[in-house]
């Protein structure tokens, strides 16, 4: 990985020199300057690092510098130099969005501390941009449905191509909210057959008094109620291709009627003796096994021989962990158009929440998640799991307290008592990790609730 990389401001050059000497010892790159005018020059949206600025400089000082970065890039983390009488300004400028300030006299290791939390989150920023611009990249090719840089997709996706204008009938297998109705759809665009139609039925949706006029059509009169004739889905699909979703859901007779078409591929529609051709594509999918010799008892033999020339077969996303970012951004996108919102900034529990979560409902799970993320009305990760950045094991175990610690300090507005039930430490330990992280507790307290703190003794470490 990179190393970390920080922009250092401050008028004071012994002041420049001395911090720019310390962060490079522990392999930080530093780039100093002398003013907020010479950061602004050098400053770009794509800048992976963190800005550090004195707030206290000649000719622009550093809030004004930090809302010029605001404008230029909201999420470039910045942290604040104050002195003791600038921590009510820095307090307000966090809450416009600046990423954290330190109080002078600061320690080292609390500037670096805070500068490794915003570096990871930095990149968790552009990461996440990154995916969301590969994903509007993809633009409308057919195989852009099918998202994901996983072998299996991508073995998939070379599979698609390869059987797209042969012939043959499909199998798609895969667990509920795989993608196997995006498989159809992706085998359909690149085929021949893409100007005609797509037509998609799920079995398990329609009883057994209906399907068989919906796939096979009738003529007028054909029972009560026919009144008029209709055209059933396999011929209407002449030409295209047909999806039969839940394939495995089907009666026995209907699994004839099926065969019959498949073999001979012509339609009878109920009324008539007449034979119409037909010319198209069947793609089947189901959730089971259909090889399974237990399934012989519900889907015949032959039938599935006859589907499973080529099968494909798509992993549940808990097996392509590494395409969740990829999918998410993509899903995160398009909801952030159909509904006008913006897209959620790439928070670190959101990213913990993405890659650890097991996605029962697999890639519509994931969907209706980025749905709810960019509405708002998600409540977030019911358990937090590891941080999915690199780096080390201490290194993220760091990472992750510091985050609870966070947590805990924002949801009782700083409060001491509070904060230390929440998370079960003792007072020293808890002062002994804000300093270890470089967190200030007053930057989390509430407007007239820090008169308060102190007269409870929260200001003063035993």
């Amino acid at each position: 990985m990179s190393p970390m990389e920080v922009l250092f401001v401050d008028d004071d050059e012994d002041v420049r020199d001395a911090n720019a000497q310390a962060l490079d010892l522990q392999g930080v790159s530093v780039r100093a300057c002398a003013s907020a005018h010479e950061a602004l020059d050098i400053l770009t949206d794509a800048f992976s690092g963190v800005l550090v600025t004195d707030v206290r400089m000649a000719d622009m000082d550093g809030l004004t510098l930090f809302r010029h970065v605001r404008r230029l890039d909201p999420e470039i983390p910045v942290i604040l130099i104050t002195g003791h009488g600038d921590i009510e300004m820095a307090v307000g400028a966090m809450r416009e969005g600046a990423y954290d300030f330190l109080s002078k006299p600061y320690a080292p290791e609390r500037l670096l501390a805070a500068i490794r939390h915003g570096t990871a989150q930095r990149r968790l920023v552009l990461e996440n941009r990154r995916l969301r611009a590969q994903a509007s990249d993809a633009g409308d090719a057919a195989e852009s449905l099918l998202i994901g840089n996983a072998p299996a997709i991508v073995r998939i996706r070379e599979l698609l191509r390869h059987v797209a204008d042969a012939d043959v009938d499909v199998l798609v297998r895969g667990e509920t909210g795989s993608g196997k109705e995006v498989v159809a759809q992706v085998l359909h665009r690149l085929s021949r057959r893409r100007e005609a139609p797509f037509v998609a039925i799920n079995c398990g949706a329609l009883p057994e008094s209906v399907i068989e006029s919906e796939l096979f059509g009738h003529e007028a009169g054909a029972f009560t109620g026919a009144q008029k004739r209709r055209v059933g889905r396999i011929e209407h699909a002449g030409g295209g291709t047909l999806f039969l979703d839940e394939i495995e859901s089907m009666s026995p007779a209907m699994q004839v009627r099926l065969l019959r078409v498949l073999e001979t591929r012509q339609v009878a529609p109920l009324g008539t003796n007449e034979q119409r051709a037909v010319d198209l594509r069947v793609i089947a999918a189901t959730k089971a096994d259909l090889g399974d010799p237990a399934m012989r008892a519900r889907f015949r033999e032959d039938l599935y021989y006859r589907l499973n020339v080529v099968t494909v077969h798509i992993p549940p996303l808990r097996e392509r962990r590494e395409d969740i970012p990829l999918l998410f951004a993509h899903f995160a996108g398009l909801a952030a158009r159909r509904f006008g919102c913006p897209v959620p900034p790439a928070e670190p529990a959101l990213w913990r929440h993405l890659m650890n979560h097991d996605w029962p409902g697999n890639v519509r799970e994931l969907a209706h998640f980025a749905d709810r993320c960019v509405l708002g009305v998600q409540q977030g990760p019911a358990s937090p799991g590891p941080a999915p950045d690199a780096g080390s094991l201490p290194e993220r175990v760091e990472r992750y307290e510091a985050g609870l610690i966070r947590e805990a300090l924002a949801a009782h507005g700083g409060e001491i008592r509070g904060t230390l039930e929440a998370l079960g430490l003792p007072r020293k330990t808890l002062y002994d990790k804000l300093r270890r992280y470089g967190i200030d507790r007053q930057a989390y307290v509430r407007g007239e609730s820090r008169e308060t703190s102190a007269a409870t003794g929260d200001e003063a470490e035993p």
